[in-house]
C-alpha cells in the first residue's frame, strides 16, 4: 500500500491534504474524518455497532500525532482523540470519499438530521484533488 510524501492540515480550510508515494493525493475534510473515525466510539465492536456523528461541521483539529511509521491519531476540538488512522485509512478515505460522503448524508437523512428544524449543516462538497463532487445535486452537497 502507498506511503504518505507529505501530510499538511489546514486549519481556516478544515482539510486534511495528503500526498502519496503512488502520485495519489487528497484533500479530506475534517468533518469526514471525523465521521468515519476508525475508533470503537464511532465504528462499534461491530457490523451494524457504528455510532452515526452529528454536529460535526465545525470540528476541527488541534494536533496530529505520529502513531509508530504506519499512520497517525488526530485530535479533535470537540475531544475525540481515540482514534488510529493508518496509512491504508487514510488512503481509503481520500480515495472513496465521494462514496463514503453520500453514505453519510444518507444516513443522516434516515436519522431525521435534514430539514428545517435540527439541520445538519453539510459542507458544499467534499474536495478530493484526485476528482470529487458527485454532479447530481441531489444529495444536498451542492
Amino acid at each position: 500500500m502507498p506511503t504518505p510524501t507529505e501530510l499538511t492540515v489546514h486549519q481556516k480550510s478544515k482539510l486534511l491534504d495528503i500526498a502519496f508515494d503512488d502520485g495519489a493525493a487528497f484533500s479530506i475534510p475534517f468533518e469526514l474524518l471525523r465521521v468515519y473515525s476508525p475508533s470503537a466510539a464511532v465504528q462499534g465492536h461491530g457490523p451494524g455497532q457504528e455510532v452515526l456523528q452529528i454536529g460535526k461541521r465545525e470540528v476541527g483539529i488541534k494536533g496530529i500525532e505520529p502513531v509508530g511509521n504506519y499512520g497517525v491519531k488526530p485530535i479533535f476540538t470537540d475531544g475525540h482523540e481515540s482514534g488510529i488512522y493508518t496509512w491504508d485509512y487514510l488512503y481509503k478515505l481520500g480515495n472513496e470519499q465521494k462514496a463514503l460522503w453520500h453514505d453519510y448524508v444518507g444516513r443522516l437523512h434516515a436519522a431525521g438530521y435534514f430539514g428545517d428544524s435540527g439541520r445538519e449543516p453539510v459542507p458544499e462538497e467534499p474536495r478530493a484533488v484526485s476528482g470529487g463532487g458527485c454532479g447530481s445535486g441531489s444529495c444536498g452537497c451542492h
